[in-house]
């Protein structure tokens, strides 16, 4: 991308050229506007606007954290390096202004000066049917409120326009946490059924396409794998007014544009950039980059294990011990990355999530294992990545390819387009894949739970089913309910120790989260999703 055209799309505050030459009220002004507007460039953008959306990708997690409000949130503390970093532990009211949890409910009271976008008060209506939407609408969405036992509309009752309580089902640890995830957001609930359809109930085309929240921000322009414009909403009522008043991020697919863009300072922040990019901005040090592990999770190497070959432990094992891990952690994330692999024999497992496996490299053994199977001569297939996240999963996936076929597996490699992503994961019919997955909630339970559990959830991309792992699970998450720690920490013991002897999934290291910005930007926070957070940030005004 030329930095012209780049510039040219910044809602006119490109005219920048000529400003030096005019009155120094008007290059006030100018870096005024320039201080308020947050320029961003990834790699890939979002597919929908909407997290109860179909499919919706990790990019639109992004949109729904900054346009919508949920009832709660996290307090933040201290970090790694001295970042800001969300409290797993603590919460605080957003659309909720207040909030007591009883034995089996929680009662909310709202803001009464919150509004929608449109200027519609939120209410206690919207809240039910927006919480009842999430729990109805199925896939992804309902199964993350299921994994706080949020699961029937009955949970959710009005008490009048400004309260309203959540009944538990049963004692859950992950219920309170699970309101502060970007799921249960609180979605204009007149406006969407305005333009709701018998086919389409919950309005999901409508808000595939706009946003209908409270929050902080509001999406005035969105161009599918191109760009999106946000607006700051200036009458935001669920917390400090942000200071960035417009966001415009760009996707720009290839990674030394989106590095050029940041390094002559056309763009405020990127991330999804080769890992030796980050690497070397940091040794020189004009731009602040941020590096921190993802909270719960891991990148890994998966397999089908409904259909031949990979239905056959013995060729899951010999995969992992074929894998060129060391390689990975070299070529690919250039050290930024925990390594995931290569446990001592005798260490014991740790009551923790992630932590590494005791396979490692070797080839003979590989070799050995596969034979045993009965693929003495190998066999062929494909091996799948999202292109969203191509400067990670493209190399990696071609130094897999590079060792598989020394054990005699000729591999394909299937580049998926983000916008699809999703949606060929749920069709659960790619033999071998990489993914990320990081568990919002950071709690090793919630990571099995979402990954390995038989009700086979979009993230069990393995299609794994086991009895016993089940009963590991549910185990884990009945005692963390009941405070029964030796319990506890037997069934997560176990199901760690089950998910590395079965191998559905190969672990191989835990990814950081990589942020490069200008100088002039501050307020960064982590997040449990990665993402960036709009309202937080600031920017100052440049010397460029």
């Amino acid at each position: 991308m030329k930095r012209r055209d780049f510039l040219k799309s910044v809602s006119g505050l490109a005219a920048g050229a000529a400003l030096p030459a005019m009155p120094s009220v008007i290059s006030t002004a100018y870096a005024d506007a320039r201080s308020e507007t947050l320029l961003i460039v990834s790699e890939g953008g979002p597919n929908n606007l909407d997290i109860h959306g179909i499919g919706t990708n990790v990019p639109g997690y992004e949109v729904s954290w900054n346009c919508y409000d949920r009832l709660i949130s996290h307090e933040m503390k201290v970090g790694p390096g001295g970042v800001p970093y969300y409290d797993r532990d603590k919460f605080k009211g957003e659309l909720a202004e207040d909030f007591k949890i009883d034995d089996m409910s929680v009662t909310f009271k709202l803001r009464k000066n919150a509004k929608f976008h449109d200027g519609t008060p939120v209410t206690a209506k919207d809240v039910k049917w927006s919480l009842d939407r999430a729990v109805s609408v199925g896939g992804f969405p309902t199964f993350q409120m299921s994994a706080g036992s949020l699961t029937k509309p009955e949970q959710f009752v009005v008490i009048d326009d400004y309260t309203v309580r959540v009944d538990f089902l049963k004692k859950d640890r992950l219920t309170i946490p699970d309101l502060a995830v970007i799921v249960p957001c609180i979605v204009n609930s007149e406006l969407v059924k305005k333009n709701a359809s018998e086919k389409d109930p919950w309005g999901l085309e409508f808000t595939k396409q706009q946003t209908a929240g409270s929050g902080a921000y509001k999406v005035t322009k969105w161009t599918a794998g191109t760009e999106v414009i946000m607006e700051r909403n200036d009458d935001w009522a669920c917390g400090p007014l942000p200071k960035i008043k417009r966001v415009i991020w760009r996707m720009v697919p290839q990674a030394g544009n989106r590095r050029a863009l940041l390094e002559r300072g056309d763009a405020d922040i990127s991330y999804e950039l080769p890992n030796k990019d980050f690497q070397e901005m940091k040794a020189n040090g004009k731009l602040n980059v941020v590096s921190l592990p993802f909270s719960n999770g891991i990148q890994y190497i998966g397999m089908n294990v409904t259909k031949p070959p990979f239905d056959n432990p013995k060729v899951r094992q010999a995969v992992a011990y074929a894998l060129p891990y060391q390689k990975i952690m070299d070529a690919v994330m250039f050290g930024l990355a925990n390594p995931m692999f290569g446990a001592p024999k005798d260490k014991p497992t740790e009551v923790a999530w992630p932590q590494p496996h005791k396979f490692n490299t070797d080839v003979d053994k590989a070799k050995a294992l596969l034979a045993e199977a009965g693929y003495a001569n190998g066999f062929e297939t494909t091996i799948s990545f999202d292109l969203n996240f191509a400067g990670v999963n493209e190399p990696l996936c071609v130094l897999v390819q590079e060792s598989l076929a020394q054990i005699g597996i000729k591999t394909t490699i299937n580049k998926v387009p983000g916008a699809n992503w999703r949606t060929e994961l749920n069709k659960k019919e790619m033999p071998l894949f990489t993914n990320v997955f990081s568990g919002w909630l950071d709690y090793p339970e919630y990571f099995f739970y979402w990954c390995y559990h038989g009700n086979n959830s979009v993230f069990n991309t393995m299609s794994y089913k086991s009895a016993e792992m089940d009963k590991l699970i549910d185990g884990a998450r009945t005692a963390a309910a009941s405070g029964d720690k030796a319990a506890y920490d037997a069934d997560v013991k176990g199901f760690v120790d089950l998910a590395f002897t079965d191998i559905p999934r190969i672990p191989l290291y835990q990814p950081f989260v990589n942020v490069a910005m200008q100088k002039n930007i501050s307020g960064y926070q982590y997040w449990f999703h990665r993402r960036l957070d709009y309202r937080a940030l600031v920017k100052g005004v440049s010397n460029k």
